[in-house]
């Protein structure tokens, strides 16, 4: 039973300001303790300490949620950190606070004050027990950490004096929206050294790690007291090798470091970079790259997918896939790690989910953002663009509020838990009856859309982002996908469908009466094709796919944005034109997956060309180099390339379908995915013309390999052909 409810919110006494505070309860127990027990929770960012050491290792603790609706709070077994005499210091910072709406603002507390709840119990050994709650006996002092800001960096003096406490103040707010850990913890991972020291052409001091991470740097400074250095951080250097900062927009993303004279290893503790780069300014010591390292932060999700395979540029397009998960996968699915934004955005987390779920075990993960999801969601069932809706209550737009249908039945098929669907169903059916009662003769022609966002249709960009394809055709195919879906997840929740049934038949005949004829779509984009093929909206696959074919090779490239690249390739290898997808997989020139990884690329970027052949960079407005929803090709690299496939009769991989397509210019492929039901691999290599085949099936499951038109049934084991 959770004792967290009992104690009461408290804030600083005195006005924080961007300085992080710290919360002190000094206590002794009473007597022998059989055990110890910390909850926490903030409106803002804690990390505890315990006699000098650190309390668990959540970063950011306690996560980023909807904080109108839902505040998470944690656990800790502190039972081995007591001592006779303890000191109990919670040190408070803004975190993402500071994105909270002004709709959140409740009496006593303003929508951006920070404010700390915790309660510690204290179980002693002869059955009583005692519990230490927050309230005006705790005393609040300044923090060395003069500035914190989820953009902007932070600021540590080490020669900060605290001075005299000052008793915390009790604050009005509700402990309802208290929730235990839902999602998992953003802990620190991979440590990398420093590979590089540049001295720039405008005669800067720039380190190169080596890989565009998200997370912060460990250093190790002395200097002069009083003396103050400065550490930026960024993605890419320009065209003539120079600390490129402009598509950072406003945030500085800077550590500032106040010495005192003494020699200290220091890392930021309330904020988080997305870097690879790093500017030293006015850096006091010989420059020793041995002091320098990066730590890469993100949700702490098992890693469960692998691929490879015999071209160097696609296994390093994975590993780019990879990076840019574990990049943006901090708490939210973010859309990027560095500039002034990094928010929830629905429409990536969409396209991007299916090849979430393989790379990592991401159920926990999805299931807190989807609740935040349901918590935000507009009375009129529109779902805001991000999530936790710190833009307000704008939304609605196809492509994106329809993760609230796609995420969770992904999710389902993914690990073949239908809770997820349970939980979300109302929220799903909220966002149906949205489009239904925004539709006209069963078609989504209002309404604001980002479109097929980032397109290259037209290269003079006459829409803006918002691309070339159809507003009301992107919104009225995704409004019949999204029915499907929920059909879908009624039926697994044994619910009578036969309404929107009727409703989905409606709107695709609708479709084709208005965007397509004999089989042809009227708009000339690549994607119209694309979601014709991949939605089930056409009538006559046969006739659609030739013209998607066609359009894709007058053009040598694609030309699709987030929209149409999350079914790009399936909606060609599923009609008969695998070849064709392979060609687009394995170009090189810009625009391409592998363009970017010829020109350096460690994650994946926001645009095909955010930086240009020649160096410069596009739209420095909107350009980020580690933006993850074009590695949604990571799911047709399991499911294409490498030919592993969920059955949605059996979710969860309790029924594999092996259905891999080769191409002899990849040489062999190997992936694997580890299922709820166990480790699942499929490989394949070309021995001159002949092709070998091996998939391991997990015990207690079956699988079916589609091999020229015939089923082969599998049952567990490893199993080998020859074609």
């Amino acid at each position: 039973m959770s004792d967290i409810r009992k104690a009461n919110w408290v804030k600083s006494p005195m006005t924080q300001g961007d300085a992080a505070v710290v919360f002190h309860k000094q206590f002794s127990p009473a007597k022998e303790v059989a055990a110890a027990t910390l909850e926490v929770s903030a409106l803002g960012v804690y990390f505890a300490e315990l006699n000098g050491e650190r309390v668990g290792d959540f970063i950011l603790a306690p996560g980023w949620t909807s904080y109108a609706n839902r505040v998470q709070f944690q656990s800790y077994d502190v039972t081995a950190q007591l001592k006779a005499e303890n000191d109990l210091a919670i040190t408070l910072g803004k975190g993402w606070r500071f994105l909270s709406k002004e709709s959140e603002a409740a009496p006593f507390l303003g929508f951006q004050d920070n404010a700390l709840i915790a309660a510690l119990r204290l179980d002693y050994a002869d059955g009583d027990k005692e519990i230490l709650f927050t309230d005006d006996s705790w005393q609040v002092t300044g923090s060395p950490i003069r500035y914190n800001n989820i953009y902007n960096g932070e600021t540590y003096d080490a020669q900060f004096c605290p001075g005299e406490g000052r008793p915390a103040a009790v604050v009005d707010h509700d402990k309802h929206i208290l929730i235990s850990q839902q999602g998992e913890f953003v802990t620190e991972h991979e440590r990398l050294p420093a590979m590089e020291l540049i001295h720039t052409p405008a005669g800067e001091t720039v380190i190169d790690f080596g890989q565009n991470v998200t997370g912060y740097l460990e250093f190790t400074i002395q200097g002069s007291p009083s003396h103050t250095a400065q550490i930026n951080h960024t993605e890419v250097l320009d065209k003539d090798g120079n600390f490129y900062t402009e598509n950072l927009r406003s945030a500085k993303q800077t550590v500032t470091f106040v010495c005192d004279g003494n020699k200290h290893t220091y890392k930021p503790k309330l904020t988080f970079y997305g870097f690879r780069y790093l500017r030293l300014i006015d850096w006091p010591d010989e420059v020793d790259l041995k002091n320098f390292t990066t730590i890469a932060v993100h949700s702490d999700m098992k890693r469960s997918g692998y691929f490879e395979c015999g071209e160097p540029l696609v296994n390093q397009l994975f590993h780019n896939i990879i990076w840019g998960q574990k990049g943006n996968f901090l708490d939210v699915p973010t859309d990027c790690p560095q500039r002034d934004e990094r928010l929830g955005w629905t429409g990536d987390a969409q396209v991007f989910v299916r090849t979430a779920s393989y790379n990592f075990d991401v159920e926990k993960f999805f299931t807190k953002w989807l609740g935040d999801l349901k918590a935000d969601q507009n009375e009129d069932g529109s779902v805001p663009h991000v999530i936790p809706a710190s833009l307000g209550n704008m939304g609605g737009s196809a492509a994106w509020a329809d993760a609230a249908v796609i995420c969770p039945w992904q999710i389902y098929l993914s690990y073949g838990n239908k809770a997820i669907l349970t939980k979300q169903y109302s929220s799903m059916k909220q966002w149906i009856e949205y489009m239904r009662a925004n539709a006209k003769g069963f078609l989504w022609t209002t309404g604001f859309h980002f479109g097929d966002w980032l397109d290259l249709h037209d290269p003079e960009q006459k829409n803006g982002s918002f691309g070339s394809s159809p507003k009301e055709l992107i919104a009225s195919a995704y409004f019949y996908y999204s029915t499907s879906l929920f059909i879908k997840a009624g039926l697994v929740l044994g619910k009578d469908m036969s309404e929107y049934e009727l409703l989905r038949e409606n709107i695709g005949a609708a479709f084709r009466k208005r965007f397509m004829k004999e089989g042809k779509m009227k708009a000339k984009t690549q994607t119209a094709c694309v979601l014709a093929l991949y939605f089930g909206l056409t009538d006559q696959p046969e006739v659609t796919a030739a013209q998607l074919a066609e359009r894709v090779r007058k053009a040598g490239h694609l030309t699709t944005g987030f929209v149409g690249t999350a079914y790009l390739m399936h909606a060609l290898s599923d009609n008969g034109y695998a070849s064709l997808a392979y060609d687009l997989l394995l170009r090189t020139e810009c625009p391409s997956w592998l363009y970017q990884i010829t020109m350096g690329a460690t994650t994946i970027w926001e645009r095909w060309d955010s930086m240009k052949p020649d160096g410069s960079m596009n739209d420095a407005g909107m350009t980020s180099f580690n933006h993850y929803a074009y590695g949604c090709v990571g799911d047709w690299l399991y499911g294409v390339a490498a030919g592993i496939n969920t059955d949605e009769s059996a979710p969860g991989f309790q029924h594999i379908v092996f259905r891999p397509i080769p191409d002899k210019r990849l040489g062999y492929v190997k992936a694997s995915i580890e299922s709820r039901q166990g480790v699942i691999r499929s490989e394949w290599r070309y021995e001159g013309d002949t092709v070998q085949y091996s998939f391991t099936v997990p015990e207690g499951c079956t699988a079916t390999f589609l091999l020229e038109g015939k089923e082969i049934e599998l049952l567990e084991g490893t199993h080998n052909f020859t074609k």
